[in-house]
């Protein structure tokens, strides 16, 4: 991602914070194509939309992520009030379904795109601020549940334009017996390996035969019931067979997790770490909820997604500042160009009007340099005609078009 750097020797004041970001306009229409894509695509899913506070109490979120605790934004507001900003968007939705159980219609299904905040030690890919998007299930404790979401999981990098995206599945169950300091430890093995595994649970506390003994427990285990349930539903949904698969080393390290886990690749474009990952959390939700309503879905690194988007060229070119720039004449003729804007927007067209009287070849330059591909030029001769000059910035050319039949030619672009 080709984010703009600040200059150097510039006083802290006029920097963000380290591990918080500026995106200018060509970086924010990026963001935002991926935001909007992965909103409709999760509605055509049939998953509403769903928005929670910046800061939450402490006291939801404490005892419930497990070892990451340790990366809370959390304080005290001028209430005296333990605080902390939203690390994740399972926990606060949560949190929802506790106050609202009596008002949702379950099976209740929701997505959500915000931002969390994490206490990272900044590098390539972490941020302490960043966007992160969900997509759940409540109220059903069956693996059908999971079964969707890990398919919306697969759908939305389709949908994106990945040729592959490969989702492996394991599940919780199967770690019933191991200590969580284990799962956490095992968890690591694509990044440190199995040797730097077990040396990792030693250090824990956790006896050298025991550690050895867990890794090859989980390197020889099987598929159970639901699983198998899952894959087969993948199929039935049409994904190819190199789309999923089973991995008994998939442990997901959150302390909420239980039941199916899931953890979403993308080879194509060099992504073989984790760009999603989700799990079953029905303890979380009877925690909060006090009832055993079920809680399955997924969490999308944003980040992530956005930079493989990238590398495989399926971003489409994008303007910061609309389909086409209406330029101005000359101050006599500025009202008339604000009519042929008003008349552009009310038709469905994104349009930019040029702010000031400068020389039209200024305008065009601006059009060019901004990725705005139209212009539209009027002089008095085409005042009088009627018409407009609808020029294309990228192959230098022009035709002679009425306003409406502008509309029509950009809204079928």
């Amino acid at each position: 991602m080709n984010i703009i750097q600040p200059l150097k020797g510039l006083p802290r004041t006029v920097q963000p914070l380290r591990g918080f970001r500026d995106f200018l306009p060509a970086e924010a229409t990026k963001r935002k194509w991926l935001r909007d894509k992965l909103a409709t695509i999760c509605e055509s899913w049939g998953f509403a939309p769903l928005e929670t506070p910046t800061l939450e109490p402490l006291e939801i979120f404490a005892g419930a992520i497990g070892e990451d605790e340790k990366l809370f934004f959390k304080f005290k507001d001028q209430g005296d009030r333990d605080v902390a900003l939203r690390y994740d968007q399972t926990v606060p939705t949560c949190r929802v379904i506790a106050q609202y159980q009596n008002e949702l219609t379950f099976p209740f299904k929701r997505y959500q795109i915000q931002t969390a905040f994490r206490a990272e030690k900044p590098q390539k890919g972490r941020y302490r601020e960043f966007i992160q998007v969900d997509a759940d299930i409540f109220g059903v404790k069956t693996p059908d549940a999971d079964a969707e979401c890990i398919a919306l999981s697969l759908d939305i990098y389709k949908q994106l334009g990945f040729k592959r995206a490969l989702v492996r599945i394991n599940s919780r169950a199967l770690f019933k017996d191991m200590p969580y300091e284990a799962i956490v430890s095992i968890d690591k093995i694509k990044k440190i390996g199995d040797d730097d595994v077990v040396e990792e649970m030693v250090k824990k506390g956790i006896e050298l035969s025991k550690a050895k003994e867990y890794l090859s427990y989980v390197k020889n285990l099987k598929p159970n019931e639901e699983i198998v349930f899952i894959l087969k539903y993948l199929k039935n949904y049409g994904f190819p067979d190199d789309w999923h698969a089973f991995d008994s080393t998939i442990a997901r390290s959150f302390s909420y997790s239980m039941g199916p886990i899931w953890e979403v690749e993308i080879p194509e474009a060099g992504y073989n770490m984790s760009v999603l990952g989700g799990e079953r959390y029905d303890g979380l939700v009877e925690k909060l909820a006090g009832k055993d309503i079920g809680g399955t879905g997924f969490g999308l690194g944003f980040d992530r997604t956005l930079e493989a988007c990238e590398s495989m060229n399926l971003i489409p070119t994008l303007s910061v500042a609309g389909q086409v720039l209406v330029t101005v004449f000359n101050s006599d003729m500025l009202p008339q160009s604000q009519q042929i804007a008003k008349q552009l927007r009310e038709g469905g067209i994104y349009t930019d009007l040029y702010p000031t009287t400068d020389k039209l070849e200024k305008q065009l330059k601006f059009a060019d340099k901004t990725g705005i591909p139209y212009a539209i030029i009027q002089g008095p001769d085409e005042m009088k005609r009627n018409v407009v000059q609808l020029k294309k910035l990228a192959t230098k050319t022009q035709e002679e078009l009425t306003i409406d039949q502008v509309i029509e030619k950009l809204s079928s672009n």
